[in-house]
């Protein structure tokens, strides 16, 4: 499989999943996730995706400064409805690395384990997230604003001709390389496009 070198360099988010330990899915219950993972799972990169995965990486660190996250345990707070905007893209993200759904998740065993119902949307916050832990009640908000990290000029004369259909196999080459440009260069400005809050 061929994608962008810069996938393998972004740092992993790694859990600890009571329900996978239980169940003998993954030694001591530690599971990792890679840009990679999330990117396959949403069909492609792209600032939204990386945004995602950035909330979760730096909100999970702010969260859990001296742990490793326990996957399963952590509520998460939308200020949009699933249906605004890119909503829905990120919640499937973060679905994927903290198992947090609103109601299609798995719904425990014996009162244990359950995922359903630890996602909301339409709350009153002023965040793009908000991250609480089940144990303690500790919370974190993230907001991410990839505005500083401007596309490329060329990008959007790019688009129309492949979107018109009149461009050439090296014009589509060119913009791909240079969308994921930007997502890179966005992995490599996280304390300008993630605040804590």
């Amino acid at each position: 499989m061929n994608y962008p070198e810069f996938f393998d360099k972004v740092e992993t988010i790694i859990l600890k999943d009571d329900l996978s330990a239980f169940l003998g899915t993954f030694k001591n219950g530690e599971v990792e996730f890679s840009y990679l993972d999330v990117v396959k799972q949403a069909g492609h990169s792209c600032p939204t995706v990386a945004g995602a995965y950035l909330v979760v990486l730096e909100g999970l660190k702010a969260l859990y400064p001296n742990e490793t996250p326990q996957r399963g345990e952590i509520e998460v707070a939308f200020k949009e409805s699933l249906e605004e905007g890119v909503s829905g893209v990120i919640a499937n993200v973060v679905t994927q690395i903290t198992g947090a759904t609103e109601i299609s998740g798995f719904k425990g065993i014996g009162g244990n384990f359950a995922r359903h119902s630890l996602m909301s949307f339409n709350n009153a916050i002023d965040s793009s997230i908000k991250l609480t832990r089940k144990d303690n009640g500790n919370s974190v908000e993230v907001i991410y604003n990839p505005n500083s990290v401007s596309p490329s000029p060329q990008m959007g004369m790019l688009m129309n001709k492949i979107m018109s259909g009149g461009a050439s196999m090296e014009d589509r080459v060119s913009f791909g390389k240079l969308w994921q440009d930007r997502v890179e260069r966005i992995f490599g400005s996280i304390s300008e496009v993630i605040t804590i809050k």
